[in-house]
């Protein structure tokens, strides 16, 4: 009998692996590659060292954000946090990776921290690569000030994931559960899986649910249930 998918058990969520060596470059990230990249990861090419990268939910955002601050001795944070942040020692480090950038329009103390951190960083010759789902004007921001200065900053886009990336990290995402498949698993789920990671994820996780709850290997027939469970439930 199928089961309900509000009753599948969810394994517990694994460490994200964010080194550089497990970032899947595919031609949907590569001008992102090539951006962070220019001058060794440094940034240095960025007009006045500031740098928006956007793209959708589970696009490789925030891998991109702690390789690009681990090569450069950035600090990474997000949004929220510079709601108790110390801006001067943050300025100080000289480079910043501002996740989740968008929700700076969430309040106006947010949006004051940044524009301070960013005029700090701009008078150390400092760098700042913040992260969103969309362009600038599209966060809602409502300090001008804070506005024209990230409008003005350079913007590289993560375009949706292609065959080959949504394989590699369907292959990676099955690798990190420790979970063997067959070579004809992914070639079935591509066509049929929403043309996301982030749906990759829900995917992986929800296939490994279910064949632990059945006691079987993830087979077609399975990922063919488990995504019908999935529609019935939308």
């Amino acid at each position: 009998m199928t089961r309900n998918p509000r009753q599948m058990p969810i394994p517990m969520a694994l460490p994200a692996d964010l080194a550089r060596e497990s970032f899947i470059a595919a031609p949907c990230n590569a001008q992102a590659l090539i951006t962070l990249g220019a001058e060794g990861w440094s940034g240095a090419a960025w007009p006045a060292g500031k740098l928006v990268l956007t793209g959708p939910q589970g696009s490789g955002k925030t891998h991109l954000l702690h390789i690009w601050a681990k090569a450069t001795g950035a600090r990474y944070l997000t949004a929220p946090d510079l709601t108790d942040a110390d801006l001067t020692d943050l300025a100080e480090t000289g480079a910043v990776a501002l996740d989740n950038a968008d929700v700076l329009a969430a309040s106006p103390a947010l949006e004051t921290a940044a524009f301070h951190l960013h005029n700090m960083l701009a008078e150390r010759g400092g760098r700042l690569l913040l992260a969103a789902r969309g362009p600038v004007r599209d966060w809602g921001l409502r300090l001008p000030d804070l506005l024209s200065r990230l409008q003005a900053a350079q913007h590289v886009a993560l375009t949706p994931p292609d065959d080959a990336l949504l394989a590699g990290v369907l292959e990676k995402l099955f690798a990190d559960r420790q979970v063997k498949i067959s070579d004809r698993l992914i070639p079935f789920l591509l066509p049929r899986m929403e043309r996301s990671l982030a749906a990759a994820q829900v995917l992986v996780a929800r296939l490994d649910a279910e064949s632990l709850a059945r006691k079987c290997a993830i087979s077609r027939q399975l990922a063919a249930d488990v995504m019908q469970m999935s529609r019935d439930s939308d």
